[in-house]
């Protein structure tokens, strides 16, 4: 038995693990959906440096859970990375699921893909705020009409305090055992970033036929690739 710590993505909480919390624990697992902190059910607790690595390693050292595979989508894939290297002998494996990787002294900001500039203004202009996404933008990323408007209206804007926190590593992300889920809906191929990680003997790559939320698309293919991870 493993014992999975799902860490939802920019604008999500533990709500949007649903799907995949029966199978997991059909197989066996204990499952623990996690919400960072500023968002969904937590959206009043503040957002600091280090608080969404903080929320993921004082969860499971509050549960004194033991063979975690700890799993980080999105934007998560950052305190996830640095809460694997945080976590010591805690940690089974880490799942980065179509997410941003952390580097020591970057951000989610200062590595977005079209500049940091381009997202701080964004951020500014909403309060310090990241909105959530509009329709449009989930086109072509395999969800259906009824999961965008769930994503809507569970959502919640994402506090710009995380998203510009610079990473602190502890312990180098290519010795970490980790399993990269690519979503090729969402691009064929990782990043240069991640690509050089999968180098790593401890690092493998698996591929998704879907967009940049599986949970909600393919949750029984994404679970099916966690029990695959749970029984290495």
């Amino acid at each position: 038995m493993v014992n999975f710590v799902l860490v939802a993505g920019a604008w999500l909480g533990a709500w949007v693990w649903d799907d995949l919390v029966p199978a997991l624990r059909q197989g066996g697992h204990g499952v623990h959906p996690l919400t960072p902190s500023g968002l969904a059910d937590k959206r009043d607790a503040p957002v600091g440096p280090q608080t969404h690595v903080r929320d993921i390693v004082d969860e499971i050292e509050r549960l004194d859970l033991r063979d975690v595979v700890l799993v980080g989508h999105s934007y998560s894939g950052i305190p996830v990375g640095q809460a694997a290297g945080r976590i010591g002998d805690r940690l089974a494996h880490v799942v980065f699921v179509d997410a941003n990787v952390p580097a020591e002294g970057e951000s989610f900001v200062s590595t977005w893909w079209e500049g940091a500039e381009k997202l701080e203004a964004v951020l500014a202009e909403n309060g310090d705020f990241w909105a959530l996404p509009a329709p449009a933008d989930f086109a072509g990323q395999g969800l259906s009409n009824e999961r965008i408007a769930e994503f809507l209206a569970e959502g919640t804007p994402h506090p710009g305090a995380s998203l510009a926190d610079r990473a602190v590593l502890v312990r180098p992300l290519a010795e970490l055992p980790a399993t990269y889920v690519k979503c090729l809906l969402d691009g064929d191929e990782p990043n240069q970033d991640v690509a050089k990680l999968l180098s790593s003997e401890h690092w493998r790559l698996v591929r998704m036929d879907t967009g940049h939320w599986p949970m909600l698309s393919e949750p029984d293919e994404l679970a099916r690739i966690l029990l695959d991870v749970a029984a290495r």
